[in-house]
């Protein structure tokens, strides 16, 4: 009994061993999120992966046009054109983004960093919209109310954007200090900001 009892505890201290070693193993994320090394390839990775939406849309616009020219500005026109836009905005922010972190005011950053959401925002509300006039057309329903609606949601959205700036801008610093960092891990930029820390 005596020897199964401190076999047990051998066990148990191997157990605690092997357990510290793979706390050790995670650490691997701290050395990747503090080398700036790291960071430069992942940004640039991001950067260049958006570069490439940005390219098939605007190659996409540039088909649509040349085959169809009569027919102007057309919801697919219009989503190829933003998707472009805010695609090619990111890949922008991602590429310069120690010059964009370091841009006075700070609300121009925040404009920066936040306009390519709203933009993402307007272009898939505009494929909502895309599909829903396709969907009445095909019930034989009119699509009068479809187009109002688009841009009354958008510019509720975008007002309240508005607004945010302004009261950031009205903050004291060390309240727009804490107000930005508290928003931002809310929204998609909070992975900019807080990798740029």
């Amino acid at each position: 009994m005596g020897h199964g009892g401190g076999g047990s505890s051998v066990g148990l201290v191997q157990s605690a061993v092997k357990a510290y070693n793979l706390r050790d193993a995670s650490n691997w994320w701290h050395d990747v999120n503090d080398s700036p090394i790291w960071q430069d390839r992942i940004f640039h990775a991001l950067a260049l992966l958006y570069g490439l939406v940005a390219i098939v849309a605007l190659v996409q616009l540039i088909r649509i046009q040349l085959r169809v020219p009569e027919y102007g500005w057309t919801t697919q026109k219009v989503f190829h054109f933003l998707n472009f836009v805010v695609n090619a905005v990111r890949a922008a922010v991602f590429i310069f983004r120690r010059q964009v972190q370091k841009l006075h005011p700070e609300i121009v950053k925040h404009i920066l960093l936040d306009m390519p959401s709203l933009a993402f925002f307007t272009t898939y509300a505009l494929l909502v919209l895309f599909w829903a006039e396709i969907y009445y057309q095909a019930r034989a329903v009119s699509t009068d109310g479809l187009r109002p609606s688009f841009f009354t949601i958008n510019a509720v959205v975008y007002v309240i954007q508005v607004k945010f700036l302004f009261h950031c801008l009205t903050l004291s610093p060390a309240k727009r200090s804490f107000w930005s960092r508290s928003l931002l891990h809310g929204s998609k930029s909070w992975f900019l900001n807080s990798a740029l820390q």
